[in-house]
């Protein structure tokens, strides 16, 4: 008999698989790197295990993908460990808050989420996590889109680049493979966030083995 958390972690995997394909970064058919044995050597090592994945993906099939193999999938994919694992937060960190309506009259806020440095290292941050007085929207000239966060920097860790009480603006990358070596990005994990220059460190098969 399958153990409840292993049903559990099954059904959080199926979660993350449909939104890596709404993502693109799986797409079943292709044969240019995204296709179903291309993740299937990623993450079980050997791209004839489609299948495998396939029977994961099927509620009514007995077969459940284990913990080592979600592990896996975090690193391959940027997957969030608290989530993919235990259940806990997003599956890709942060889930971004929309600006509370009050009413229909009320003024544009910004396209930018201002917020604490303690929140935001936090494994969610979501509407529910703020009250009214903890975040704020602003905008800035030039910046467009949605997605940005912004916090203030404590520590003089990165001098002379950025200093003690500079503010840094960043937003969410959609996967490891996303990350340009000699970079500054924000890393959060576990409660802790860093502001560093990165660097990716590959295994032999060309794979993102850690930061």
């Amino acid at each position: 008999m399958i153990r409840e958390d292993r049903l559990e972690l099954n059904e959080r995997f199926i979660k993350v698989f449909r939104m890596l394909e709404e993502r693109g970064e799986i797409v079943k058919n292709d044969r240019n790197g995204k296709g179903m044995g291309d993740f299937a050597e990623r993450i079980l090592g050997n791209r004839a295990y489609g299948h495998i994945i396939r029977a994961f993906l099927n509620s009514d099939d007995k077969r459940c993908i284990d913990y080592r193999h979600a592990r896996t999938l975090c690193q391959e994919y940027g997957i969030n460990e608290s989530y993919m694992l235990d259940g806990e937060g997003e599956p890709f960190g942060i889930e971004m808050p929309k600006p509370p309506k009050i009413e229909d009259a009320m003024p544009y806020q910004g396209n930018i989420l201002f917020t604490t440095t303690e929140a935001f290292a936090g494994a969610a941050v979501d509407v529910g996590g703020f009250t009214r007085e903890n975040y704020e929207f602003f905008s800035l000239p030039g910046l467009s889109g949605s997605g940005m966060v912004a916090f203030p920097i404590k520590g003089n860790s990165m001098e002379p680049v950025i200093l003690d009480g500079d503010m840094v603006i960043c937003k969410e990358i959609s996967s490891l493979y996303d990350i340009r070596d000699n970079k500054i990005y924000a890393v959060k994990n576990n409660g802790q966030l860093w502001v560093k220059y990165v660097q990716c460190v590959t295994g032999s098969r060309g794979r993102v083995t850690h930061l």
